[in-house]
């Protein structure tokens, strides 16, 4: 049996949990999934719905009656594989072992405390993934090694702009514009320019909301399913955007 303090004292961590999880690229099954069995390891029953900009949950203790609501926002996170896992390991050790609250507490604290990857080992590994998505699409090595010099510019352009606070949608298509700017240099020389401007934008496309987004609607999470298939829809908008301006600018209004 829970005190309503006790009950509140649970949301309170799910709430930061949950939407922790959310922020950081989860879809909303695994989310719900992780949220209940920490609650089911407080002796509560966790019930959760998902919007863009927030989370309703609700925690029930099923011996009284007694059941605590709140409206959580979601905050802006970058995803991270990584923390989705110890989350979700935290959430099956939280069960499994009974774990008490300020001891689950701890454990998220020191989890999302953890030091994130490098910024310059992240750009140089961005930087060689997208060349080789341009070596993929048949370019040459004089168009690998500008879209890998065309990505380090671009994504450098992100990581600025995100640290000033600017809005998502305009980071994106400034992102763009510098990186395929960048590449156009390729028209210079004899190679395959077309496939180097095409491919120098490749790292800004937003595969984790397409994913979620289509997870989310096929298991039933319709609201927030659209909604992230809209907002990556936008994105791709504004990649276009980026490109569109450099395409305008090098290629005699080939638009």
């Amino acid at each position: 049996m829970k005190t309503r303090q006790e009950l509140t004292e649970i949301l309170d961590f799910i709430a930061d949990y949950a939407t922790y999880l959310l922020a950081s690229g989860v879809h909303t099954s695994r989310v719900i999934r992780n949220s209940q069995r920490i609650g089911q390891s407080q002796g509560v029953d966790i019930q959760l719905s998902s919007f863009q900009k927030s989370t309703i949950l609700t925690v029930r203790d099923d011996a009284t009656g007694e059941a605590v609501t709140r409206v959580v926002k979601i905050p802006a996170l970058p995803i991270s594989f990584e923390r989705n896992s110890d989350l979700s390991s935290l959430s099956w050790e939280a069960v499994d072992r009974r774990l008490p609250l300020d001891v689950i507490r701890e454990k998220f604290r020191k989890l999302t405390a953890k030091p994130r990857m490098d910024p310059m080992f992240v750009l140089m590994v961005v930087g060689l993934a997208n060349a080789s998505f341009c070596k993929l699409f048949n370019g040459d090595w004089v168009a690998v090694g500008i879209v890998f010099t065309s990505t380090l510019a671009g994504f450098s352009a992100r990581q600025q702009l995100t640290k000033a606070g600017v809005n998502h949608f305009i980071i994106f298509i400034l992102s763009a514009f510098v990186a395929s700017l960048c590449a156009s240099s390729a028209l210079r020389f004899d190679c395959t320019a077309e496939t180097a401007i095409a491919t120098s934008v490749l790292f800004l496309v937003p595969g984790v909301p397409l994913i979620n987004g289509v997870i989310d609607i096929v298991e039933g999470h319709i609201l927030i399913g659209f909604s992230r298939l809209i907002n990556a829809l936008l994105l791709i908008i504004c990649i276009a955007i980026g490109l569109s301006a450099t395409l305008l600018m090098v290629k005699n209004s080939l638009l």
